[in-house]
């Protein structure tokens, strides 16, 4: 996970977490009430096995950019960085999540804004990029871009800026209508409002990835393997479809 100030740490291994009747508890990863939730200490560290979680994310509404079912009950919404390496790492295990499960209509991946500035110049302005081609040319021209913009460079690689209208273009938006938008910082206050609002909820690092199925909520805190997030979701898959037995206290909400 990137974290906000510059100082880093290695993350210890995850091991896959096993979810009983909605709430989960495991190094890295929780499930919370959103209802009666009290918010926690902020975690500054990232390596802390427990997440900060303060209320719940804004609805996924029509500005959103979202991969999966829109209607889908599992929602994974992820604040992420384009330059950051484990986000490009995190890109990966999502895509390939998705490749797994869209098809069964039930899992939902929302991508919002959370460029640090502080470790990535660039960021904020990819950010702004993005949502240009996401507002010209729809949720598959965004996707496509994003997805170029994480595989174009290397793990330890920044984005190659000069590259980004040609990867709008690659998402099928018009060269000239993308230097207009992204010329013009229209996009800023919303990339501003997509970290703020991930900030407040207890992103200190990214990415940070708050999954929510109905009123419950949990939070996946950094770049965390394949067999860990798709077990998550298998799970959660398994419990809506009733073949998973829950053996602790908590009831399905």
């Amino acid at each position: 996970m990137e974290p906000l100030t510059p100082t880093k740490r290695n993350i210890p291994a995850v091991p896959i977490a096993i979810v009983v009747g909605f709430a989960l508890v495991a190094v890295a990863i929780y499930f919370t009430g959103s209802k009666n939730a009290t918010a926690p200490t902020a975690v500054n560290d990232a390596t802390s096995t427990t997440p900060a979680l303060h209320g719940a994310p804004r609805a996924v509404d029509a500005t959103d950019y979202i991969r999966g079912n829109p209607n889908a009950p599992i929602v994974m919404i992820e604040y992420s960085d384009y330059d950051c390496p484990f986000c490009k790492q995190f890109h990966t295990v999502m895509t390939d999540v998705m490749n797994q499960n869209a098809a069964s209509g039930k899992v939902a991946w929302v991508y919002r804004q959370f460029p640090i500035g502080q470790l990535h110049p660039n960021a904020p302005k990819i950010s702004e990029a993005a949502l240009c081609v996401g507002s010209l040319g729809g949720s598959d021209a965004f996707w496509k871009f994003t997805d170029t913009v994480f595989g174009a460079r290397d793990v330890t690689e920044q984005t190659n800026m000069v590259k980004l209208p040609d990867y709008a273009e690659q998402a099928g938006v018009k060269r000239s209508d993308f230097t207009d938008c992204y010329n013009s910082g229209k996009m800023l206050d919303k990339v501003k409002a997509s970290a703020t609002e991930g900030f407040n909820l207890g992103a200190r690092g990214t990415p940070y990835t708050v999954i929510m199925v109905g009123n419950q909520q949990a939070v996946v805190n950094g770049a965390q393997s394949y067999d860990t997030v798709n077990g998550i979701v298998n799970n959660l898959i398994a419990q809506l479809d009733g073949t998973q037995q829950n053996t602790g206290s908590t009831t399905k909400q």
